[in-house]
């Protein structure tokens, strides 16, 4: 009985033991949900309230060539109705008080290019489900930008903070260090050209954010999550044997937006020039496998 008992007490630590050394990381026998992101310069440009929309009067626009981008959050939403944080939240990024206030911790953040994979988790870990919506909330975006300075056409590299609220304690901009050692309201940004940097703030709130649910779900103010809806949804059954791979399009239709003061169509900032927006444009999920 004794010998019974050892051997029981044995089998349940090496359960236990087996139970807690478990890898979350993607198993390459394992179907994986993969997201990939992709940025497009020629899908509809939409307003807050995920409405086609022009660019307002008095200012102008360019679509920028995004190298880099970082979300902080994603998730899966059955429906219409359903509210923000209650649906399947497959990804969070890492945040940190270190700077104050609750913010991004941008130190840690996850990047991600043109058609590059963003995230790879296995579907296991995805509730089986059917979800019509997926909301991302953006953080980081970084790409190039045409300016016009002192009569010469520049393409400089522009770093764009649009989460709501991050911390940094330096980040490279093509080669040049921006120290910052602290947190940054939605709307921060950094420029550089030709080894120049520079810093701003676009005006806080402007920073647009796609949600066609606005009326069913909404978001709260500078959350930057953006919506969009699967065109023939996306159903995890948990008996997958390949990838689900989701690709998220963002629109980047004239999403660098600005004053004008000479009406010419360029950012010209040395002559008093203001960005008033960087926000994505739109969100288009896709399903492949």
């Amino acid at each position: 009985m004794k010998v019974i008992k050892l051997i029981a007490l044995l089998s349940f630590v090496f359960v236990l033991s087996c139970s807690e050394d478990q890898d979350d990381s993607p198993q390459p026998d394992s179907p994986n949900l993969i997201i990939k992101f992709k940025f497009d310069a020629t899908q509809e440009r939409l307003g807050n309230l995920g409405e086609p929309v022009s660019v307002a009067t008095g200012n102008a626009a360019q679509s920028p060539s995004i190298n880099r981008m970082s979300a902080n959050y994603i998730e899966f939403a059955p429906t219409a109705t359903t509210a923000l944080g209650t649906g399947e939240i497959i990804f969070e990024g890492d945040e940190t008080t270190t700077g104050g206030a609750q913010a991004i911790n941008f130190q840690n953040a996850n990047f991600a290019g043109h058609d590059e994979t963003f995230l790879t988790i296995p579907l296991s870990q995805v509730s089986s489900g059917n979800y019509e919506w997926v909301r991302v909330s953006l953080a980081y975006q970084e790409g190039t930008i045409d300016i016009l300075s002192n009569g010469q056409d520049i393409t400089g590299t522009l770093a764009s903070f649009v989460g709501y609220n991050s911390y940094i304690t330096s980040f490279d901009l093509n080669g040049s260090t921006i120290e910052v050692n602290g947190n940054q309201a939605q709307g921060f940004w950094a420029f550089e050209a030709l080894g120049f940097t520079t810093q701003g703030q676009a005006p806080e709130g402007a920073t647009t954010v796609p949600n066609p649910l606005f009326n069913s779900s909404p978001i709260p103010q500078g959350s930057c999550v953006v919506t969009g809806q699967f065109e023939n949804g996306l159903t995890v059954t948990g008996d997958e044997t390949e990838n689900i791979v989701v690709t998220l399009s963002f629109s980047i239709n004239n999403s660098f937006e600005w004053t004008e003061v000479t009406t010419d169509g360029k950012y010209e900032p040395e002559i008093g020039e203001q960005v008033v927006d960087m926000g994505l444009r739109g969100l288009i999920p896709s399903v492949s496998n």
